[in-house]
């Protein structure tokens, strides 16, 4: 029975391991065959071979240098060349106004009259002591007539007569001194009475009748809304690129160029006060303008051919401006990221200053959808995005 009992153990021992050596084999060709199946299985749909990101759609622009307008704006003042302030030469109390604002006055007209009683009598008094001159010039030359005929006739001396001519040329000195100052003093008595010094229209008169004037007391203006000129100030760092002829737009309350002007001044030095330079555009077209009058204006540098980059391309990362330049590789495009240096702004673009060149392609669009190095998709300016993009 011992024996029995002890080969049947050993069978039943024998018949375990065989069933766990075919249970280990099943599980390794199980693995096998799900790995296999694994590398196996298709991409997913819309995905690169490997599994990758698909790429974004996105629009290119092509950078090409195109004919720019480098401007800068300025607020300009009209100024007249026929335009005069009027002041007096002479002071005293005003005693009329001959005009009011708004008259329409030609060259000589008298504008002001002030109190010159004073001055009268100053050359009334010059009057009467030319007089007294012209007495003794009349008897020194008859004294020295007088004493020439005693000499001739042996009667007087020489010395008599050189004293008789010294007093005659003295006294006429003195006359003609008295008759140049009598002269001055008329010319005082002129500028008691204000005249236009040219064709025009009054301004505004701030004085009165009784009020007392000097030499540095404003009467009024005038002005003949001819000559115009355009006064602008130019700060001094832009001041290399000024030059005679350069084009000025005179701008509109909508902000549209009305007429274009050319430099046609710039002062040599500087305003040591604001560091501006003074440059000055003659006006031909004078409607609607008036003197002292502040107008907008746009001084054109240049029009050269330059390359502009959209401002919706541009991206700005600690104060350094970025765009997504398409660049070939692994069979495609990927965005690559490239740092700049941009100028002024033109309507919806930059002024590129460095960074890109003519023929470079840039996304203009989608760039918040992407980063440095995404694989990209070019699509026609408004198509929709593929099916599966971002």
């Amino acid at each position: 029975m011992f024996n029995s009992s002890s080969k049947g153990v050993l069978s039943v021992s024998s018949t375990f391991s065989v069933s766990r050596l075919m249970v280990r084999t099943i599980s390794v060709a199980v693995l096998v065959a799900s790995a296999a199946c694994g590398g196996s299985q298709p991409p997913a749909a819309g995905g690169p071979p490997g599994g990758g990101m698909p790429p974004t759609p996105v629009e290119l622009l092509t950078l090409a240098a195109h004919p720019v307008e480098q401007a800068s704006e300025f607020v300009g003042t009209v100024k007249s060349r026929q335009s005069t302030t009027i002041q007096p030469q002479a002071e005293g109390f005003l005693t009329k106004i001959s005009v009011k604002s708004g008259d329409r006055v030609t060259a000589g007209t008298v504008l002001f009259e002030i109190d010159s009683a004073s001055q009268q009598a100053l050359v009334a008094n010059l009057e009467s002591v030319r007089v007294a001159r012209e007495a003794d010039v009349t008897l020194a030359k008859q004294r020295a007539d007088r004493a020439k005929a005693l000499l001739a006739a042996g009667a007087g001396t020489q010395q008599d007569l050189e004293s008789a001519v010294s007093a005659q040329q003295t006294a006429e000195a003195q006359l003609k001194a008295f008759q140049e100052q009598i002269k001055q003093q008329k010319n005082e008595l002129n500028y008691y009475r204000v005249v236009a010094p040219a064709a025009g229209v009054v301004g505004d008169i701030p004085v009165h009748t009784g009020d007392r004037v000097t030499r540095a007391t404003k009467l009024t203006d005038i002005d003949s809304n001819a000559g115009l000129e355009i006064y602008l100030s130019v700060p001094v760092q832009q001041a290399p690129n000024l030059k005679i002829g350069l084009p000025v737009q005179l701008m509109g309350d909508a902000g549209v160029s009305t007429t274009t002007e050319k430099v046609t001044f710039i002062d040599p030095t500087v305003d040591d006060t604001t560091q501006t330079v003074l440059v000055k555009a003659a006006v031909t077209a004078t409607k609607g303008l008036r003197t002292d009058q502040f107008v907008r204006t746009r001084v054109l540098w240049s029009n050269n051919p330059t390359i502009t980059v959209p401002i919706t391309a541009t991206l700005r990362i600690n104060g350094q401006y970025f765009v997504y330049v398409a660049t070939p590789e692994r069979g495609g495009l990927v965005a690559k990221q490239r740092q700049v240096a941009l100028g002024t702004i033109i309507g919806n673009d930059y002024v590129l200053v460095s960074g890109l060149a003519a023929g470079d392609r840039i996304v203009v669009s989608g760039i918040q959808k992407i980063g440095d190095g995404a694989p990209i998709q070019p699509v026609a300016p408004g198509a929709p995005p593929a099916a599966g993009g971002k």
